[in-house]
């Protein structure tokens, strides 16, 4: 985990929330995330006050909104849920510009829309902000199970490996003259799926001799990273969270 591997998300510049500590930084988003998710959905007001809390962080991190902004889109799926539950929830029904919608399914989906946007907005900008190897390292000083963190190494490690292998397997099917068009190339496709499972299996393979043979013993050597965070480094993280806590406990009291 100490070598250095850049991801899309992550925006090299420097910035105040980029040179805090990535335990720091996970801590405060996944406590942010958690009170987001208890905030009652009847107080609306809460979720403005929690994207204006995203929007100072963003801010400070000087990523372009263009960039994190457009990395939202993984949150298309949940936005076609949300928008199908005013139709088919049941309950009473209100009329709204000449539809029957359900009037639980509506706070169904504004529930969905607002705390979901909420958390990949928090995730994207995390993402923007540190570096993957960073997060790895994060999560293993936030004693994260040791297997899951070297899991997750690998995962991150060979993912573009395999995105390479297949993107010569397409080259050379498009070099014998192969065009994917219709449901009678499916099976061309399989294959081509089953072969990059053995290719992707046989690779591991070798590389777990290759890591047997130079003494791997099931744990991964100390790596180099982020070290104890200050107090003053863990202030300015929590100023996240407790905002956020201030405006969760508010919104229940209203």
């Amino acid at each position: 985990m100490g070598a250095g591997h850049a991801h899309k998300l992550y925006k090299d510049v420097r910035s105040p929330v980029h040179a805090l500590p990535a335990h720091c930084k996970l801590a405060a988003v996944f406590c942010f995330v958690v009170l987001v998710v208890v905030t009652p959905r009847e107080a609306v007001w809460a979720f403005g006050a929690y994207a204006l809390l995203l929007a100072a962080v963003a801010a400070a991190s000087r990523v372009p909104p263009r960039h994190w902004l457009t990395r939202m889109a993984i949150e298309v799926p949940f936005v076609a849920f949300a928008v199908l539950l005013p139709f088919v929830a049941e309950g009473e029904r209100i009329t709204v510009l000449g539809m029957s919608l359900s009037e639980p399914g509506l706070w169904g989906a504004w529930n969905v829309l607002a705390k979901g946007t909420l958390g990949v907005a928090a995730s994207v900008l995390l993402a923007s902000t540190t570096g993957l190897n960073a997060l790895l390292l994060g999560l293993a000083r936030l004693r994260m199970p040791p297997l899951l963190c070297q899991i997750a190494t690998f995962m991150v490690r060979y993912a573009d490996v395999i995105s390479d292998e297949m993107r010569r397997m397409r080259t050379a099917r498009v070099s014998r003259g192969f065009e994917a068009r219709g449901p009678r190339h499916w099976a061309v496709l399989a294959k081509s799926a089953g072969s990059l499972f053995i290719r992707s299996y046989e690779r591991g393979e070798r590389v777990h001799l290759a890591m047997l043979s130079r003494g791997y013993t099931g744990t991964m050597p100390p790596a180099l990273g982020d070290g104890p965070a200050a107090r003053a480094q863990w202030a300015r993280s929590a100023a996240l969270p407790l905002a956020a806590l201030a405006i969760c406990v508010t919104g229940w009291a209203s």
